[in-house]
């Protein structure tokens, strides 16, 4: 028979019902819960698996990896006449705006596969007049020149019209295997191979400057690239002790964590007394600094008289400034000091919860580690999620369209077939246009939908990640659950509770979780798909469409956070007593709500304190790495690797530790709200009798003035209430 509180009651024949002291945490006779949705998931997990196989089928990553030519030819493909012809050469990039364009491969120019970039200037008319008495002017420049062609005799107008050569060469270097010119700034004067101008092919003489403002910001792509293969160099360099600075922090989280049973009141209690101490003097401070300025002349000046000043130090000379500090500081000293005198027991509550939190902690070390597996489920949906994307992104077939540098031209961005294209109408009207490879695509039904099945693989992933998480927590919620309801810990602790909780939360409640995950996915991506709205909109003028979208933004921000709070509470409640997740989350809404004081204190204190210890964390770990890297630490000073930057070692240990020290606290963070929940349960449906005693430590039942009676006192009352009666007569 079941209790009230999840636990379980023997009912013995001509006894009352007694508590049953092998009752070992949470409910174990569980049924499955929110079946329809677990079918929903898995059918929905069937068919994300097909999604990835036809998009496996239909697209081609080589679409993506390599760079395509004017003829949808892939440059550096195997088996192909591109195989040793892995960079991209541009006709004429004079025509080209900016790298991005570039990028796209929507330039308007012939874009062939070479072999290697040029390493000289040369124009075709140069190449004509010189290959006659040196047949090498030719062998090097016709490697720029459509595959097939041989004709150094043809005419250069003939040529340059049929784009059968470019105008022009100019010494470049691969960039995103793409030819860029190789921009060299000598004494702040920009150059290409030490030149400053060259000749266009057309008979112009073009300055160097024209190369940079059509390649605009290539130079500094080429110094971020400089940049990260120095950083490439420092990692490779000092990659060992990153990784010890990291293992340290690791050391450093968990003895933190551990010792939080000792230290979280004191921690606490200090900074809220600094706090204090630190108001009181400021009070003191815009006291002293009123009565000095009160009686000076101007000082007694209003702020609205002398209005908005950009020199913020005017306003420290009038007594109204510190006048307004001071009452201000005095509001916030007096509401600090009153929460702390009216909330006291509920902070010191909340104090002996972290308290515990680290004790279970220490109980159940094997937690700690749970993380690694939540990390490791995410990195397959994120990559599996990546590699779909990429599928689908590539599917179709070469769709080729009209590219022109006149702006008029009315065949622009139309598609088109390069094999008919020098027939066609276009080439006369629109002079210099060029049929250009753009994008993969297709007419077909299943190319028509790219779009939706990219809409649904993002939802698809951001259901299968809120899943993961949504089985980390219920599983840490039931394993913390076991500790707080074993009456004598740790002896009563049941075995492998982790792995356990693990079981009971895929075997029983993956719809549960698979629903809570879904609600929060959807709110997720209806918040993605009003960012991106909100991108396209940045240049609209319209001030009331910019302002409804601010207002969604603003109230899905909200909602999503207070789904994600509902839903870790959720789960804490179905890892407990096995209900679906309505009626989990119903439970904890309501079960909140009549604690919700304890509630604001508890999330306040434990939030500062886990904030703190990663600060602590990180902070004295970077200032250790910062000594070292930094060559400050005589006795390992030799050890020291030499680096282009010590920044980038550094950074990289602060960011890794502070992640560290993020993951341990999140498992502490859910065994605190664990163990809180199950504090609220016991206080509700327990009453410290011997068939319901209290599972709260002592240290909380020493706070509230609860005690748990024992047996045999119970049975001596009854034997006194029994003899009473008897001594009268």
């Amino acid at each position: 028979m079941t209790g009230p509180k999840g636990g379980y009651y023997k009912a013995e024949l001509g006894e009352p019902h007694k508590f049953d002291p092998t009752f070992r945490g949470p409910v174990h006779n569980r049924g499955c819960t929110d079946v329809l949705c677990c079918v929903i998931f898995v059918i929905v997990i069937l068919g994300y698996i097909v999604l990835g196989t036809v998009a496996w089928m239909h697209g081609d990553p080589r679409k993506v990896v390599y760079p395509t030519d004017s003829y949808g030819q892939f440059c550096g493909q195997q088996g192909t006449p591109n195989a040793n012809k892995a960079i991209l050469f541009y006709f004429n990039i004079l025509q080209c705006a900016n790298p991005t364009v570039l990028i796209n491969l929507q330039c308007p120019t012939t874009q062939l596969c070479v072999s290697k970039c040029p390493d000289r200037f040369a124009t075709y008319i140069d190449m004509q007049l010189n290959y006659r008495r040196n047949k090498s002017y030719w062998d090097y420049y016709k490697q720029f020149c459509k595959p097939g062609f041989n004709n150094p005799d043809k005419s250069v107008s003939q040529v340059l019209q049929d784009e059968d050569c470019p105008s022009m060469i100019v010494p470049s270097r691969p960039f995103l295997q793409r030819c860029f010119p190789d921009f060299i700034t000598r004494n702040g004067t920009l150059t290409v191979a030490n030149k400053t101008s060259f000749k266009d092919g057309h008979g112009k003489i073009r300055s160097v400057v024209d190369l940079r403002d059509a390649a605009n910001g290539i130079t500094s792509l080429l110094d971020a690239k400089e940049v990260g293969v120095k950083i490439f160099e420092d990692y490779a360099s000092s990659w060992f002790w990153i990784l010890i600075g990291l293992v340290i922090s690791m050391l450093v989280s968990l003895i933190f964590i551990l010792l939080l049973r000792f230290t979280a009141g004191v921690l606490f209690w200090m900074v809220i007394f600094g706090v204090i101490v630190a108001v009181g003097y400021g009070i003191w401070h815009c006291y002293w600094e009123y009565s000095s300025l009160k009686g000076k002349p101007s000082s007694d000046i209003t702020i609205s008289d002398i209005g908005f000043q950009t020199d913020f130090r005017v306003y420290l000379q009038l007594t109204q400034t510190w006048l307004i500090f001071m009452i201000s500081l005095a509001v916030i000293e007096a509401i600090t000091i009153l929460v702390l005198i009216f909330l006291r027991n509920r902070v010191r509550i909340a104090i002996a919860l972290l308290k515990e939190g680290s004790k279970a902690i220490g109980c159940l070390m094997s937690t700690l580690f749970y993380p690694i597996i939540t990390f490791l489920l995410l990195a397959l949906c994120i990559a599996y999620w990546a590699v779909t994307a990429v599928f689908l992104a590539s599917s179709g077939d070469a769709v080729y369209k009209v590219m022109s540098t006149l702006p008029d031209c009315k065949y622009n961005n139309l598609t088109c077939d390069p094999e008919t294209f020098s027939q066609s109408n276009v080439t006369k009207q629109c002079p210099g246009s060029q049929c250009t490879f753009a994008f993969y695509g297709g007419e077909s039904l299943y190319h028509r939908y790219i779009f939706v099945l990219q809409l649904c693989n993002l939802l698809v992933f951001l259901w299968l990640v809120n899943f993961t998480i949504a089985l980390g927590q219920c599983t840490l919620a039931g394993a913390f659950a076991s500790y707080y309801w074993a009456l004598r810990k740790p002896e009563d602790i049941p075995p492998s509770p982790l792995a356990s909780s693990f079981g009971r939360a895929l075997r029983y409640h993956t719809g549960s979780l698979a629903f809570g995950a879904l609600i929060l996915s959807i709110v997720q991506f209806i918040r993605i798909i009003l960012e991106y709205l909100d991108h396209k909109l940045k240049g609209a003028h319209n001030a009331f469409t910019r302002f409804l979208l601010c207002c969604l933004k603003c109230c899905f921000w909200c909602l999503e956070h207070f789904i994600k709070f509902m839903n870790r509470n959720a789960y804490i409640m179905i890892s407990i007593y096995g209900k679906n997740f309505c009626a989990s989350a119903r439970d904890a809404f309501f079960l909140l709500m009549r604690n919700v004081m304890r509630v604001a204190v508890l999330d306040k204190v434990t939030d500062f304190l886990l904030f703190l210890g990663k600060l602590l964390i990180s902070g004295s770990v970077g200032v250790l790495a910062f000594f070292f890297f930094t060559r400050q630490i005589p006795v390992i000073q030799e050890e020291v690797p030499s680096l282009n930057y010590y920044w980038v070692p550094l950074l990289t240990v602060i960011f890794g530790s502070y992640m560290i020290a993020h993951g341990f606290f999140n498992v502490y963070a859910m065994c605190v709200d664990t163990l809180f929940l199950c504090f609220l349960l016991d206080l509700e449906k327990n009453d410290g009798s011997a068939t319901r005693p209290y599972y709260m430590a002592s240290s909380l039942r020493a706070i509230l003035n609860k005690k748990n009676k024992r047996p045999e006192e119970k049975k001596k009352r009854r034997k006194q209430k029994k003899e009473q009666p008897n001594k009268r007569h």
